[in-house]
C-alpha cells in the first residue's frame, strides 16, 4: 500500500490551517516540520504536547519530524549537536512520531569521518528513544549526490533513505539510477519535482525526477509519499533552503499550491494503475 503524508506547514503556518488542508485531501499523515511560526526543535514541551493532542482529536497523525538536524557545519559544536538531536528525539515522543529527517551536514565534503561519526552518534541515540534517523539527500550537504549518500547508508548502521527525487535533479543525478541503488535503504520518500534545465520547482510529474518510476518502486512495498510542495513560498522557506525558489506556476495562495501538489501526486498514482482505498492506495 502506499500512504500518503505532508509538509502542511506549505499550506499553512496556522495549526488549524494545517489540519484543515490535509483533511480536504483526505491525508491523514503528517511530516511535522513548523508549526505555528515555531521550528518543531524549538518547541516547548507544552507547544509539543498541546499540538499532539490537536493532530490527534482531528485523526492525524505524525508520521515523521522533519527536523533541522545535521543542516549546520560539519565542525559546528559537536556537544550542541548532540543535546539538540535529544531535544528534537524528545519532542518526537510526544509526537509519537517514530522517525525523524536528518541530514548530513555543510561543509562536509572533505570531513566524511566526522560526517559519520556524528550521524552514528545520532543513529545511537535515537534508538535509545525507539526512532528511526532517515537522511535526505539535499544540495550542498555531504550527501547530496548518490556515491556520497551511498557512502553514508553503507557507514552509518541503522541510518535509512528518505528519496527526494527533485533534490537529485538539482545536483545532476540521474534519478532512476539513484532510485535503483539506494532502493535497499529508502524507507519512506519526499514528493517533490524539478525541471532539469530551468530548476524550476513543478507539480509531481511534470519535471525530471522520475516520478512514475519512484511510483512503481513504492508500490512494492507499504511505503509513505510525503508531498513536499515547494511550489509557492512559505513562512520558513528561508530557514530551511537557502537558495531562491523557482516555481513554473503561480497561485492565488499556498492552500491552492498544496493542493495543486496533492492531486498530481494522487493522479500520477492512478495513473500508475493503483486504486484508492481506505488509508491510501494500492494494487
Amino acid at each position: 500500500m502506499i500512504r500518503l503524508c505532508a509538509f502542511a506547514d506549505e499550506a499553512d503556518v496556522s495549526i488549524k490551517g494545517q489540519i484543515t488542508a490535509l483533511k480536504r485531501n483526505g491525508i491523514s499523515l503528517i511530516e511535522v516540520r513548523g508549526i505555528n511560526g515555531t521550528n518543531v526543535a524549538d518547541l516547548t514541551d507544552e507547544q509539543a504536547v498541546a499540538y499532539a493532542k490537536e493532530y490527534a482529536d482531528n485523526g492525524i497523525k505524525v508520521w515523521s519530524v522533519g527536523s533541522p538536524l545535521g543542516k549546520t557545519d560539519v565542525s559546528a559544536d559537536y556537544d550542541a549537536f548532540m543535546a539538540k538531536c535529544k531535544r528534537v528525539f524528545e519532542i518526537a515522543n510526544i509526537f509519537q512520531a517514530k522517525n525523524v529527517r536528518v541530514f548530513s551536514f555543510y561543509n562536509a565534503y572533505e570531513s566524511e569521518e566526522e560526517v559519520f561519526r556524528r550521524l552514528t552518534a545520532a543513529t545511537d541515540l535515537a534508538k535509545e528513544y525507539g526512532l528511526t534517523l532517515c537522511h535526505e539527500n539535499e544540495k550542498e550537504i555531504y550527501g547530496d549526490v548518490l556515491f556520497r549518500v551511498k557512502r553514508v547508508l553503507e557507514h552509518v548502521p541503522n541510518l535509512k533513505s528518505v528519496f527526494d527525487p527533485a533534490n537529485f535533479v538539482e545536483v545532476g543525478e540521474d534519478v532512476e539510477t539513484a532510485l535503483n541503488e539506494l532502493a535497499p535503504y529508502t524507507y519512506y520518500y519526499h514528493v517533490k519535482d524539478t525541471v532539469r534545465e530551468t530548476e524550476e520547482k513543478v507539480p509531481a510529474g511534470m519535471g525530471d525526477g522520475a516520478i512514475p518510476s519512484l511510483i512503481r518502486q513504492a508500490a512494492e512495498r507499504d511505503a509513505v509519499l510525503t508531498v513536499e510542495p515547494h511550489l509557492a513560498i512559505f513562512e520558513g522557506y528561508a530557514q530551511i533552503d537557502n537558495t531562491e525558489m523557482k516555481g513554473k506556476f503561480t497561485f492565488k495562495d499556498n492552500h491552492e499550491a498544496f493542493d495543486t501538489a496533492v492531486t498530481a501526486l494522487k493522479n500520477e498514482i492512478l495513473k500508475a494503475g493503483l486504486k484508492p482505498v481506505e488509508g491510501g492506495f494500492e494494487q
